[in-house]
């Protein structure tokens, strides 16, 4: 069934797909500020991912190894904000700035010597007949390994923070980082593991976009994703579900504007490539006119630097 020459079954697959790096990041910096650290510098680590991925994977072959390089890579970055924040007591709003124009500046600089060049393919996951129904079929079950990673990682962090001892604890530094300390719990350490956690998931989600999503290097591949997930966490409320409904509601926006223009829509170019992100800040305004309600929301010790002398 087409709609305006537009596929719906493959539409909503693409957005799927197209919401996969959001997603990885997105609920990284969602345990990020749930252990009460704002860290601005997501899209620097998602950059670094990209290329760090890119070049594991041409280097190796293995699709593989590229995802586990930009796990490394975007782990790697958050070392130097976790450095800087939790033990020199840098303000974590400018930190994380700076982390985001070193990771601009690295990748293309590491870059350089791959553009041109493609990755091994990444196959996607051979679910037998599953794939063969229709409608559902194209929508669900041809999609690469990655896709269902996103998902499962949305539901072992909800999992994890509504139901361990773990989650309970991370959020209890994010909450009041002194009573934490108080009773006797590492907070700079917990810091120091989630925001090693936030980097690396936006370590995996660049990978996905220079590997899977556009497979090939080029400065600047991320185009604001990283600025996206954040935002994307004040619109889920810091809660993980909505964390993957608003990422798939930016990949549909930016999925249709793709469709509409190569469906020759009377729509000028332009404000259909704006249009998701025009979306996004929409959203924003309308959350936020409710300041009580985000406020009650957000880890009360979101963005404070702790020191145990105090």
């Amino acid at each position: 069934m087409m709609l305006g020459g537009i596929n719906p079954a493959v539409l909503i697959a693409s957005l799927m797909v197209a919401a996969v790096p959001i997603i990885l990041a997105a609920i990284g910096e969602l345990v990020v500020e749930k252990a009460g650290v704002l860290n601005l510098g997501v899209e620097g680590m998602m950059i670094m991912g990209a290329i760090c991925g890119f070049a594991a994977a041409v280097a190796t072959g293995s699709p593989l190894m590229g995802f586990v390089g930009g796990a490394l890579g975007g782990a790697a970055l958050s070392v130097i904000f976790a450095l800087l924040t939790q033990f020199l007591m840098a303000n974590q709003v400018a930190t994380g700035l700076a982390l985001t124009l070193f990771g601009l500046g690295l990748s293309s600089l590491i870059g350089q010597g791959y553009v041109g060049i493609k990755p091994p393919p990444t196959a996607p996951l051979d679910l037998g007949p599953l794939s063969d129904i229709p409608v559902l079929g194209t929508i669900l079950f041809r999609h690469d390994v990655m896709v269902y990673v996103s998902v499962a990682a949305v539901a072992v962090v909800w999992a994890v923070l509504r139901h361990t001892r773990t989650g309970l604890v991370l959020r209890a530094v994010g909450e009041n980082h002194d009573a934490a300390h108080a009773l006797g719990y590492h907070v700079v350490r917990i810091r120091f593991l989630a925001i090693l956690f936030g980097g690396a998931m936006a370590g995996l989600g660049g990978a996905y976009l220079s590997l899977i999503r556009v497979p090939q290097w080029t400065d600047g591949i991320t185009a604001g994703a990283g600025w996206i997930a954040l935002a994307i966490v004040v619109f889920a409320s810091w809660k993980p579900w909505r964390v993957l409904l608003g990422a798939y509601l930016f990949g549909g926006i930016a999925v249709l504007q793709l469709n509409l223009q190569a469906a020759g829509a009377r729509i000028p170019v332009e404000y259909l490539s704006m249009s998701p992100y025009l979306i996004t800040i929409l959203v924003l305004v309308i959350m936020s006119a409710d300041k009580s309600r985000a406020a009650a929301a957000a880890p009360a010790a979101l963005g404070k630097n702790f020191h145990a002398s105090r």
